[in-house]
């Protein structure tokens, strides 16, 4: 080892949000995806943001699905490129009934379309390359969330390091705890109670 402190100019990365809202509209996980693309570029990261739902791409799992009767497909033509370009992919995505959003899902679907092609050393795709997962909502299901993406990209051949999530849901539940005959407000503190 040189000693000297890591140099990170030769990566590259791509942040794809799987928010629900189409551009202009106020995304909430951008909001935190915003945090942790600053964190990569203040290292010398490049890095590519992608709102998904803003391209017209097609459900399949195919990698073009224009061959397979869809008439417009962008994610061969303008995502793709970006992905395969990267050396870190980062999903962002909102918490609907407890679960990913369906733009997550198809997000996965199709990356796998891609997960039978090579790199020009000959390896799958996917190789060498890295990924996490940033997750919102104002219900509970981070973990779960962040579980189902993080293990769907391992299957089809990224490599994830231990830590790989996040997520901010902010405070969980009502606001009022509700006791027969008497009504608690919520504490702060998990282990902080209120007695009369």
């Amino acid at each position: 080892m040189n000693g000297g402190p890591a140099s990170y100019g030769d990566l590259r990365a791509v942040f794809i949000n799987c928010t629900l809202k189409k551009s202009p509209a106020l995304s909430h996980t951008q909001g935190l995806m915003d945090k942790s693309i600053a964190l990569m570029r203040s290292e010398g990261v490049t890095v590519d943001n992608i709102r998904f739902i803003d391209h017209d791409i097609a459900t399949g799992v195919y990698p073009d699905m224009r061959e397979h009767g869809w008439k417009d497909d962008a994610w061969p033509d303008d995502v793709w490129p970006l992905v395969q370009a990267a050396d870190i992919l980062v999903i962002g995505g909102p918490i609907w009934l407890g679960d990913n959003s369906s733009i997550t899902r198809q997000l996965i679907e199709r990356l796998y379309a891609m997960s039978g092609l090579y790199n020009a050393k000959g390896q799958y795709i996917y190789y060498g390359k890295t990924a996490g997962a940033l997750i919102t909502g104002n219900e509970d299901g981070v973990k779960h969330s962040a579980m189902s993406i993080l293990y769907s990209l391992q299957h089809i051949g990224y490599s994830i390091p231990p830590a790989a999530d996040a997520g901010w849901i902010g405070e969980v539940g009502p606001g009022v705890i509700w006791i027969p005959d008497r009504a608690v407000p919520k504490t702060t503190s998990p282990t902080a109670t209120r007695r009369s």
